[in-house]
């Protein structure tokens, strides 16, 4: 029976839900995907072929049971699939709309490598999560005994919230102290709607707080309140804070106005999205409305980004990036939605300078903007040339001598990536060892830093990586700590 209704690949073509055409979804923040009904699900997960070595989960961060919930959803089974689904990862719904599957579970497919086009196992995972939000199958924790320990974990990311729910479900008392007013981290403030809309997050943030999980939001640590006393708060602590410093350019007038981080950009938009009061957006500043507008970077924050200034209403969008589109880092899924949108990719570019004008009040107060530096006007864009390769593997660009042009510019976006701040001199902490790059030092496998009881998750010791890794983080340190407390525990008894 279950063999029937696998192995389909040969007569089924492989088929994505369909996408909201480009002029319609660059009018609004929505996703862009419909949803799969059940029974287009059923058929594209019966295009599986129950491989004996399923590259799909080895190349999966956390390894979910890719075959099995395929194989449920191909029979209708649907329950079993999430309970599959769940038992591995933590978010299923945000990592079938956010995770790059064609660098992972479906870029490694057994039949696309075979030509037959892979399986939708995005598609699928976020059509089964979904199926059961609906249904009432997803339910807050509700351990068989309480215990009387806690931990407090330090940034409510992706690493955070799993391992708050892995520890809830297990009776701890779990806090989370984040900065920001909504927990979520970057799923909340730097993923823009069109990949994940925000009531996906917030349920799950709800649904955290149901089951026991106390947020302090609003809080920055080292200033509301300090490590130490966290650590005194606490029987174990988890930093997982992500890396938001960003990664800046060495270029003339680099503080220009209309110079901004992505993350400044992105966080504006998102809350602008929530209906909150943002006057840096309202005063044009975080806003691409009427503006050409250049983004600086190829990972999938550039695109973001662009993504983003389209729907804000660019005149133009332009992204400047020193390699080829072979060589890009981020998913190529997401260029040709951003190509799809009117977003023109300038590879092989890196800019050289940025010049500025003057105009209006900036001109009564000496020739500069009311910050006191220059406005935006042009970036100077070199073109680059691929060559020997570096120690990635990928070609170096190199630059080409006489190429450089000015492109006429009112908002430069910076998406050169997240680099940690330096949080032992933030925190004024002694003895939390950090390595050559500014992250956290801390074990790969059981999360434990050089500090006794405190472990550390996520970007804060990956650097900027995929927000499945940070689940994986979140979990494994949850066992971690689970087994550190209740090794006191059974110290304490004898």
């Amino acid at each position: 029976m279950a063999t029937q209704k696998m192995l389909k690949f040969v007569s089924t073509p492989r088929e994505m839900p369909q996408k909201r055409s480009a002029a319609e979804r660059s009018e609004d923040f929505h996703e862009i995907y419909q949803e799969f009904a059940a029974a287009k699900a059923a058929e594209q997960a019966s295009r599986c072929s129950q491989c004996g070595v399923p590259y799909c989960q080895t190349h999966c961060p956390l390894h979910n049971n890719i075959p099995d919930w395929l194989r449920l959803t191909a029979e209708g089974r649907l329950e079993e699939a999430y309970r599959v689904s769940q038992a591995t990862n933590t978010f299923p719904e945000i990592c079938g709309r956010i995770c790059p599957q064609d660098r992972l579970c479906e870029g490694n497919c057994v039949i696309e490598q075979s030509g037959h086009g892979t399986v939708t196992i995005g598609s699928i995972e976020k059509y089964i999560t979904d199926t059961a939000w609906e249904q009432g199958w997803v339910q807050a924790a509700t351990p068989a005994q309480e215990r009387s320990e806690s931990i407090g974990i330090i940034g409510a990311g992706p690493g955070g919230l799993a391992a708050a729910d892995m520890l809830r479900r297990e009776g701890f008392q779990v806090t989370i102290y984040d900065r920001y007013d909504r927990a979520g981290g970057l799923l909340t403030y730097g993923i823009p709607g069109f990949k994940l809309e925000k009531d996906v997050v917030m349920r799950r943030n709800q649904l955290l707080a149901d089951g026991g999980v106390e947020f302090v939001l609003n809080c920055n640590v080292g200033e509301d309140i300090s490590f130490d006393a966290i650590r005194g708060k606490h029987d174990a602590v988890l930093i997982a804070t992500g890396v938001y410093k960003t990664r800046d350019l060495d270029l003339d007038n680099a503080d220009a106005g209309g110079v901004v981080s992505a993350i400044d950009y992105l966080t504006a938009s998102n809350k602008v999205e929530f209906g909150d009061d943002v006057p840096d957006y309202q005063d044009g500043e975080l806003n691409a409305n009427g503006k050409r507008v250049v983004v600086i970077g190829g990972g999938d924050t550039a695109m973001d980004c662009v993504r983003t200034a389209i729907r804000q209403g660019a005149q133009s969008v332009k992204c400047l990036y020193r390699r080829d589109r072979a060589n890009m880092p981020g998913s190529q899924r997401e260029v040709q939605n951003a190509e799809e949108e009117g977003v023109e990719f300038v590879w092989l570019s890196a800019p050289g300078a940025f010049a500025g004008h003057v105009t209006g009040i900036a001109a009564e107060a000496e020739e500069t903007d009311v910050a006191g530096l220059p406005q935006i006007a042009s970036v100077r864009i070199q073109k680059m040339r691929l060559g020997a390769p570096d120690v990635s593997g990928r070609q170096s660009p190199e630059l080409i001598d006489g190429a450089d042009y000015d492109e006429p510019v009112e908002l430069v976006i910076k998406a050169l990536g997240f680099e940690p701040e330096d949080l032992p001199k933030l925190w004024g902490v002694d003895g939390l060892e950090v390595t050559r790059w500014g992250t956290i030092k801390a074990d790969f496998q059981t999360h434990k830093t050089t500090l006794p009881g405190v472990y550390a998750v996520g970007d804060i010791v990956r650097g900027a990586s995929l927000v499945v890794w940070a689940i994986r983080d979140g979990r494994e340190a949850a066992e971690s700590i689970a087994n550190f407390l209740n090794g006191d525990a059974r110290v304490a008894a004898e």
